[in-house]
């Protein structure tokens, strides 16, 4: 016979217990600060913004400091510095200037010159035309994502090599289609939930008619990839619209310029939304209160919403309210024969920048004359506590002043 094994107990002498138990807090750390510094280093890809007449923001040092640009344009915009948060490059539409109608976006690079090849690429000088995305085959090649909002150019894209011309950077491929219709002027992208891989999502632009129909593009290290269409939401019946997503990307909000906002949760896994919320609805007939911009509180628990007909609205929603539309709260309003308010932007510093434009009285003259300076065109306007519930938000008007140029 078999002697029985006998049960044998393992005791670990107090020292290996405590060696084991600093190791798991030593590893955790590590984990910890791993975690951060992806963070940050996707946080650095936004620390340079260009915009408007020559205009920029430098968030690099923490703080917010105005910058000088070669953009001078009402239109789309798109920037992304290294993981140091140095600027590499930026796209802008700038039909006053340049260009035949539908090809009138300029790639500059980090010395605000226009890069090797960067003229002609599609974009008319509407609002959120343009989208970069880093490729994430390699940390030397960029996306540029185009669309079409009142052209027949598509959806395109164009590629950037940052290894050329010395670190400066050129377009190498150019205007590629990969969709011939038009779309709504709302491109966006987010992170995938696998931390490497990216989302494109847009809409089609139908009008007269309407559809609630959205597209992706999913982007990895093979390329662009898996376009698909989704059927959720709203009727959506107007080419003008933006498009917003949470910090964390998992909630994306949608307004039109007939007043629609619409809040889904996303799925960066699937690349699916979810559980739409329509917070206004599209009355149907005008009079509209053209709603424009639209972000989310860095908590995500905030939508700020602004508006630009006859007068301006700004709005503050609560997104953790039992009935959202209930929760609105009017934070600041004006004439839009003074001053129409524009795109809100959350930034590095997790304050909301709150763009605008002047206006004569009769239209908003841009290019502005040389003599047209003034508190309106020379300032953002901040939500500095966008987490806070109304007032507590601290919204402050034309507060973030530009250096001497214009937005």
């Amino acid at each position: 016979m078999k002697k029985a094994r006998s049960k044998k107990t393992l005791y670990l002498h107090p020292f290996s217990y405590f060696s084991l138990m600093k190791l798991f807090r030593t590893a955790f750390f590590i984990i910890v600060l791993i975690i951060i510094a992806c963070g940050v280093q996707a946080q650095n890809r936004n620390s340079v913004w260009v915009f408007g007449d020559s205009s920029g923001i430098d968030f690099g040092s923490g703080v917010a400091m105005p910058i000088v640009s070669a953009m001078d344009g009402r239109g789309s915009c798109a920037s992304i510095s290294d993981t140091n948060g140095d600027l590499l490059f930026y796209a802008a539409t700038m039909p006053a200037y340049f260009g035949p109608a539908g090809v009138e976006t300029f790639v500059f690079n980090q010395n605000y010159n226009v890069m090797q090849n960067g003229d002609s690429i599609v974009g008319r000088g509407w609002y959120q035309e343009l989208v970069i995305i880093p490729s994430p085959a390699n940390d030397s090649t960029f996306y540029l994502f185009s669309i079409s909002v009142t052209q027949n150019f598509g959806m395109v894209y164009s590629i950037i090599d940052m290894r050329l011309n010395s670190g400066l950077g050129a377009v190498t491929q150019k205007n590629i289609q990969l969709q011939n219709f038009q779309q709504v002027d709302c491109i966006n992208a987010v992170k995938h939930g696998n931390g490497r891989d990216w989302w494109v999502i847009f809409r089609e632009n139908d009008y007269p008619n309407s559809n609630n129909e959205w597209c992706t593009y999913l982007i990895t290290s093979n390329g662009i990839q898996n376009f698909s269409i989704q059927q959720i939401g709203e009727q959506n019946r107007t080419g003008g619209g933006h498009t917003s997503f949470s910090r964390d990307g998992n909630k994306m909000v949608f307004t039109n310029w007939a007043d629609m906002v619409e809040v889904y949760d996303f799925d960066r896994c699937s690349g699916l939304l979810v559980n739409p919320i329509t917070i206004e609805e599209d009355p149907g007939i005008p009079p509209f209160l053209i709603t424009w911009g639209c972000e989310f509180s860095p908590d995500g628990s905030k939508l700020y919403v602004s508006t630009n007909s006859d007068t301006s609205y700004l709005f503050q929603y609560d997104l953790n309210s039992t009935n959202i539309p209930a929760s609105k709260n009017t934070l600041f309003s004006i004439s839009t024969i003074e001053y129409a308010l524009g795109a809100l932007k959350r930034g590095p510093d997790e304050k909301i920048y709150l763009s605008g434009w002047y206006n004569d009285g009769f239209n908003a003259p841009y290019p502005y004359a040389d003599s047209v300076y003034n508190m309106y065109n020379m300032n953002l306007s901040v939500i500095n506590q966008p987490d806070s519930l109304g007032s507590l938000c601290d919204f402050q008007p034309y507060s973030f002043n530009l250096g001497g140029k214009r937005t």
